[in-house]
């Protein structure tokens, strides 16, 4: 697998990952079980710390403009934004 399909495939996983915290946040802020909000959030953190360093690796390998990677970057702290991401700048 080369590295742009890894960053597709972590971009779709690291989108999941922060739409599972529409199913937690109430788990834990309405009926007090928080331990679903932990696994997903840890989960989460990691897929976005892998997510990003991918993206920077990836730049700098493809030369990308700075736009892009910016782009790519602030894609991971929106909802839904690594998918449109993913489709738009990420397939080939």
């Amino acid at each position: 697998m080369n590295l742009l399909q890894t960053l597709r495939y972590t971009a779709i996983a690291e989108g999941i990952s922060y739409l599972t915290f529409a199913l937690t946040m109430p788990l834990k802020y309405v009926w007090e079980i928080r331990l679903p909000n932990y696994i997903v959030g840890q989960i989460h953190g990691v897929l976005f710390l892998v997510f990003c360093s991918l993206v920077i690796l990836a730049a700098f390998r493809f030369k990308w403009k700075a736009g892009k990677t910016l782009i790519l970057l602030l894609s991971s702290i929106i909802p839904f934004g690594t998918f449109w991401s993913e489709r738009k700048y990420l397939r080939v």
